[in-house]
């Protein structure tokens, strides 16, 4: 289930939270999938600015790394939804000491200088 993709390249324990969260999307991946489960599409409108080829990608190594779920449903048309895992979660709630670091620190300053 949870495929490491550098084993023995690690140096700490954020070295390895990095490759698994690392790139412009997969935050926000998670971000949107904290709010609830969704179909391809809807995540795509979700993040714009992103391609369904970069979207497939991301949502394909948050699968192998045991973050995302992907739920296929046997009807017609076929349909598929992406919802987070239990570490999905676990991994939402240690960012979030991080987005309230941002917001008051970066966008905090923003808002101060605007």
């Amino acid at each position: 289930m949870t495929a490491v993709r550098r084993p023995g390249a690690y140096h700490c324990g954020i070295d390895a939270a990095m490759d698994v969260i690392g790139g412009k999307w997969k935050v926000l991946v998670l971000w949107a999938l904290n709010e609830r489960a969704w179909r391809f599409g809807e995540l795509r409108r979700q993040l714009p600015g992103v391609t369904e080829k970069v979207l497939a990608a991301q949502l394909r190594e948050l699968e192998e790394d045991g973050i995302v779920h992907r739920e296929a449903y046997d009807e017609v048309p076929p349909r598929v939804e992406y919802s987070l895992t239990p570490r999905g979660r676990a991994l939402n709630e240690a960012l979030a000491p991080l987005g309230a670091w941002g917001r008051r620190h970066v966008l905090g300053r923003a808002e101060a200088a605007g």
